[in-house]
């Protein structure tokens, strides 16, 4: 007598992709809204007031409370308690609620408003944290920056909420199935965000040929209630699941402080975490302030008013161009006939060159910067299964580093050199941010997945969450630092557009170097503790 199998809406291929697309964009449209102004920092100077202090205190903000109120712990433990669904939904309706107040603070509304008042007279001085030097506000930033910081904090708790919740979700519907082809996809979209932010940001703020900086915040509002839709059908989704399997929600090991003796004693453990802090911090901060560094460092060619070049159909045609050049690059990774693969490759490099040349005749730094992750999202899937197969985690970590050193150097040494040369600063521009781009992925492929191999399996949960709230000291930080150290190191007044980026740029540089000397103590202590990190994580079959 057989028994008849219930499939579930797990073994539907197509369902699976669903879930995971359903979570995808959601990041995407999160990854969109956390670098929405930093491609018109020279318009929130001119329109808005915000100095390069005002502007790095605010993009700070993000992490604020998940590194000094341990939101970012909090997070967790509700994750563990009330399960993905619920938790989706709420990283999504408090990432709207920051973003709406984001976007009240730069809207024109606010100006002259009692609020305006309030804000510009208070919150000044904040006991404790004053003292400390971490407080996220200060005397004389502008209101708007003020309460925009207070709506960055509140949205970058719902952001690193759904961080989490998100890859528990995909872990939930792939579980023995194509889990890291999942999480290599849900990343490459998520990352493609940054690029459609740097198109996009500036189109909606001079819409019209008038500048409004709030309809950019506007355009990120919009999308993080796409995500927050996104969220509710993955809702009914993956109750429908529960129903199926009989089971209920899988949920994640809480947070215990039990953990941290055996964590913070392991040498392994902090050098992965310091090694991830000092990469993210080299990166993330950066992106906010890529777009203005490129505006003060290349001469683009006139482009004429009125041109074809000027108008916003050209935006939508090479954002088209740009999927493509993602799509196909990423394509590529998975196709067995060599023919198809070459096909892909070449479509794809074609569609690069055509989108860097439209750039170009734009002159738009912004678009130049948009780059960053297209190379990575073609390489990923080719680094992770690198390390899956022939290991050498360590070694990837060190030639990471290296190239985030040569990369920032190029940047404070050998672009300026190039100003007044339109093609030759746009294409080390171009070269450059490519293999940034790339020397980031080598962060996922390579440092994550030597997490386990450093913990015991039973505290891995707690690693990661530690290791999180580390990484978000830095991103609190340095753009907090970069903003300040911008202003110590160009006279007051200096137009937003001829800023001398030289020692931001050394400074990042700096940190570089720290991850390549931790990364050859990694490799020391890894050949002396055979912690595996050089060793494939995918073991081949004895016959």
């Amino acid at each position: 007598m057989t028994q008849s199998i219930q499939k579930t809406l797990r073994d539907s291929a197509g369902m699976r992709w669903t879930a995971l697309l359903l979570l995808a964009l959601a990041m995407f449209c999160s990854y969109i809204f956390m670098d929405i102004l930093s491609p018109i920092k020279d318009l929130m100077q001119s329109e808005r007031g915000w100095d390069s202090d005002a502007f790095g205190t605010m993009q700070g903000a993000e992490t604020f409370l998940n590194v000094f109120i341990f939101f970012l712990i909090f997070a967790g433990i509700i994750l563990d308690k009330m399960g993905v669904r619920f938790t989706a939904i709420l990283s999504g309706v408090v990432m709207l609620i920051g973003a709406i107040v984001k976007w009240y603070a730069v809207s024109d509304s606010f100006i002259g408003s009692g609020l305006e008042t309030w804000f510009t007279n208070n919150l000044n001085y904040i006991p404790g944290f004053d003292e400390l030097g971490v407080s996220p506000f200060y005397e004389g930033m502008p209101a708007s920056a003020k309460v925009a910081a207070i709506g960055f904090m509140i949205f970058g708790c719902g952001c690193e909420m759904a961080g989490i919740t998100v890859s528990r979700g995909i872990v939930k519907w792939f579980k023995g199935r194509e889990m890291a082809l999942a999480m290599g996809s849900e990343m490459a979209l998520a990352r493609l965000g940054v690029a459609t932010c740097m198109i996009f940001s500036p189109m909606f703020a001079k819409l019209g040929d008038v500048i409004d900086v709030s309809r950019s915040v506007a355009f990120g509002v919009v999308l993080l209630m796409i995500a927050l839709i996104m969220f509710i059908v993955y809702f009914f989704m993956d109750k429908k699941l529960d129903s199926q399997t009989g089971e209920a929600e899988e949920k994640d090991d809480p947070f215990k402080i039990s953990d941290l003796g055996k964590i913070l004693t392991n040498s392994g453990f902090w050098i992965v975490a310091l090694l991830c802090v000092l990469y993210y911090s080299a990166i993330f901060p950066f992106q906010k302030y890529a777009v203005n560094m490129l505006q003060c460092n290349l001469t683009f060619p006139t482009v004429e008013a009125g041109s074809f070049w000027t108008k916003n159909t050209v935006v939508i045609v090479q954002y088209l161009i740009m999927l493509v050049v993602a799509a196909t690059a990423f394509a590529s990774n998975f196709q067995k006939k060599k023919s198809l693969k070459v096909s892909l490759l070449l479509l794809s490099i074609v569609a690069l060159i055509i989108f860097c040349f439209m750039g170009y005749k734009r002159g738009s730094a912004e678009t130049v910067f948009a780059v960053f992750p297209l190379l990575a999202v073609g390489i990923t899937p080719i680094l992770g299964s690198f390390v899956d197969h022939k290991g050498k985690a360590a070694s990837m970590l060190v030639l990471g580093s290296l190239l985030l050193i040569a990369c920032h150097l190029t940047f404070a040494f050998v672009l300026p050199m190039f100003k007044g040369s339109a093609v030759g600063g746009v294409i080390i521009a171009y070269v450059t941010i490519l293999v940034l781009g790339a020397s980031f992925s080598l962060v996922p492929a390579s440092l994550w997945p030597s997490v386990p191999k450093l913990v015991d399996a039973k505290i891995i949960g707690s690693a990661y969450a530690l290791i999180f709230w580390i990484q978000n000291i830095g991103l609190w930080l340095f753009p907090l630092l970069i903003g300040k150290t911008l202003t110590a190191t160009n006279p007051e007044g200096t137009p937003a557009d001829q800023l001398d980026y030289t020692m931001p740029l050394v400074m990042l540089a700096c940190l570089g170097v720290a991850a390549l000397l931790l990364g050859f103590v990694l490799k020391i202590v890894d050949k002396k503790k055979h912690l595996g990190l050089e060793e494939p994580n995918i073991k081949p079959t004895e016959e």
